[in-house]
């Protein structure tokens, strides 16, 4: 993924402390299909805010990943190449949805912070930790993010790239779109009012929606900037395809239990992303209308 000279967001808070975090961008390990299985693998993204985390915890057996050190700021400027690139990419979505948002939704869109942290911080949702993985909290509009998630993913599996790391980014701002629309109220509403099961089909509903919004940011990303290298969009079918619950499922307990999804199967994760990544249409995107999952 071509991101060195996207525009750094001036939306970007890095709450770290200072070292070196040696978190290496670009491709390596075993790809970037990989590691976008593992970074979604354990997202708990849901719609309540204590439960839009992430899937740390679950890749690291149940246990944070230990705090990384990170190269000190200057003049509150990061200075490291994976704040840099976490800046760029959140820029590149203020500049994606800043068009296609008035245009496409009638409204003016406003854009999300983001926050970096070493092993945890507070959030309006309550606080934050490395266990939780990345996650978007709708009452402070805020994604929050340690970037040792990535490091932890590659020190275990030997896992990376860089388009993998500007997806999880992308569907974290995604969740915020969604909340710009006005969804997320409207659906943690009815998940308050619903049984178990339902309450778990809307969050998959909303996880999908989400996949197909990052896929309406890479399509414009790169129809604006050309972003996108050969095998991306590959590589992230791929992706999509080990990331669905029921290969979770079968892989972890041996058995699918369809009832208790909370993000979708492989099948509909590859074919909304898909959908946003074909289309660049956000009304492509509603996953809420009868039968469309």
């Amino acid at each position: 993924m071509r991101w060195q000279d996207l525009r750094t967001s001036q939306y970007m808070e890095d709450r770290r402390g200072g070292g070196g975090s040696g978190i290496p961008l670009g491709r390596g390990g075993l790809g970037i299909g990989t590691i976008i299985i593992l970074a979604l693998a354990g997202w708990a993204l849901g719609i309540d805010p204590r439960i839009l985390i992430g899937g740390a915890e679950m890749i690291g057996g149940g246990h944070a990943p230990q705090t990384q050190q990170v190269p000190q700021q200057r003049g509150g400027e990061t200075t490291d190449e994976a704040g840099q690139f976490a800046g760029k990419i959140l820029g590149k979505t203020e500049d994606v949805w800043k068009q296609v948002f008035p245009k496409q939704a009638g409204r003016e869109y406003s854009p999300p912070k983001l926050i970096l942290f070493s092993a945890g911080t507070r959030s309006r949702c309550g606080g934050a930790s490395s266990a939780m993985g990345p996650f978007y909290c709708p009452l402070d509009q805020t994604v929050y993010l340690d970037l040792s998630f990535f490091q932890q993913m590659q020190r275990q599996f030997r896992v990376g790239g860089d388009f993998a790391y500007a997806y999880v980014i992308a569907h974290e701002v995604g969740h915020h779109v969604e909340n710009q629309l006005g969804l997320l109220a409207r659906v943690q509403q009815r998940q308050r009012e619903a049984g178990e099961m339902e309450a778990n089909q809307l969050s998959v509903r909303v996880e999908l929606m989400a996949d197909c919004l990052a896929g309406v940011w890479a399509f414009h990303s790169n129809q604006q900037y050309k972003t996108l290298e050969e095998g991306d969009v590959e590589e992230a079918m791929k992706a999509a395809e080990a990331i669905g619950d029921d290969r979770l499922q079968r892989r972890s307990q041996g058995y699918v239990v369809p009832d208790s999804f909370t993000h979708g199967s492989s099948e509909q994760r590859v074919r909304w992303f898909m959908t946003g990544m074909k289309g660049g249409e956000i009304r492509q995107c509603d996953t809420f209308r009868e039968n469309q999952l």
